[in-house]
C-alpha cells in the first residue's frame, strides 16, 4: 500500500528543509551526513531544498556513513568526509526510514571521535519501535505499524517517481 506519493515526499522534504533552517538560523555551515544509499539519497534532496531556501552565504556540505545494517559489528561504520571537516560542525545524520533505531545508533560510531558542534537527526519515516536511544529531531512521517509490516522507500531514479509503501 502506498503511503506517501512523489509531491507528498517532496512536500515533506521542504518542510524538514525549512524546520532545519528555522532552527540554526545564522549557522553558515552545515554538514548532512546520509546512512548508506538511501540516507544518501534523501540527504540530497534534503540538501537541494536547503540550498533553495537558505541564504546564498550559508554552506552545505555532504557526506556518507557506510554500515553494515544487518551486521553494524561486522566492519567499523565510517564517515566518507574527514574527521577534521566536522569537527565544531552542525551534522544532521540522514537516513530514510527510523525502525528500532539501531542503525542510527551505530552510525554515530564515526562521530565520536570527531567532536562535532551538535549532532541531529533527520528520518523521512519514523517508526515507533525503538529499541535504542534515538530520537530523530526531524521527521517527515510517524508510523506506528506492527513489527511484521515493512516500511520500503523508492527515492525514485532513473525514471521513476518516488514513493513510500507499507508492505
Amino acid at each position: 500500500m502506498k503511503i506517501l506519493d512523489h509531491s507528498q515526499i517532496q512536500q515533506k522534504v521542504k518542510r524538514l528543509a525549512i524546520q532545519i533552517l528555522e532552527r540554526h538560523y545564522g549557522e553558515r555551515e552545515i554538514v548532512l551526513a546520509g546512512l548508506n544509499n538511501n540516507g544518501l539519497a534523501f540527504a540530497e534532496r534534503l540538501l537541494a531544498e536547503l540550498r533553495a531556501l537558505a541564504p546564498e552565504d550559508t554552506v552545505f556540505s555532504l557526506t556518507r556513513i557506510r554500515l553494515n545494517p544487518a551486521d553494524p559489528l561486522a566492519y567499523e561504520p565510517y564517515m566518507e568526509m574527514p574527521i577534521e571537516a566536522i569537527r565544531d560542525r552542525i551534522i544532521i545524520v540522514a537516513d530514510d526510514v527510523a525502525n528500532t533505531g539501531r542503525t542510527l545508533f551505530f552510525a554515530m560510531r564515526p562521530l565520536l571521535n570527531a567532536l562535532p558542534r551538535q549532532v541531529e537527526v533527520a528520518v523521512l519515516v519514523d517508526r515507533k519501535h525503538k529499541f535504542f536511544p534515538i530520537q530523530p529531531d526531524y521527521v517527515g512521517l510517524s508510523l506506528y505499524t506492527t513489527m511484521r509490516d515493512d516500511i520500503e522507500v523508492d527515492l525514485g531514479g532513473d525514471g521513476r517517481e518516488s514513493a513510500v509503501y507499507l508492505r
